[in-house]
């Protein structure tokens, strides 16, 4: 059996398996390239560890509009549905690779959540 995710340690681990994921998806490797580079990933690696953690455990460590980014991106990088469901997968595949439990069904649910309202967002500003 696996251990649920637990600590920041943990929702480290996550997003970093989640990154190579990410990196290595044809699909979806064009959005993330410029976190190929070490030196950008690590820091992009803690903001998520953040932004996570407060998701979660409610730590209020995240502060940033974590929407604004992505809707800047939009115009240079077109996010389509496909690309939300990708990500989706792979959030939730890092999840099930490491961890079990209630608090890894619940950040699978608020991934779930996440991506569908950042999906109506990016479809308005297309609209």
């Amino acid at each position: 059996m696996k251990k649920d995710i637990e600590n920041r340690n943990d929702l480290y681990q996550l997003v970093k398996l989640f990154y190579v994921k990410l990196l290595n998806d044809a699909e979806m490797h064009h959005f993330f390239i410029e976190f190929e580079d070490p030196k950008k990933l690590e820091p992009h690696l803690q903001v998520l560890v953040d932004f996570w953690e407060n998701i979660l455990f409610y730590t209020g460590g995240y502060r940033k509009n974590a929407m604004q980014p992505h809707l800047e991106l939009q115009p240079k990088k077109p996010f389509q549905s496909k690309h939300f469901k990708r990500w989706l997968s792979s959030f939730n595949s890092a999840v099930d690779e490491l961890y079990e439990g209630e608090n890894s069904f619940t950040i699978k649910s608020r991934a779930q959540s996440i991506a569908t309202v950042m999906e109506i967002k990016i479809s308005e500003l297309n609209s």
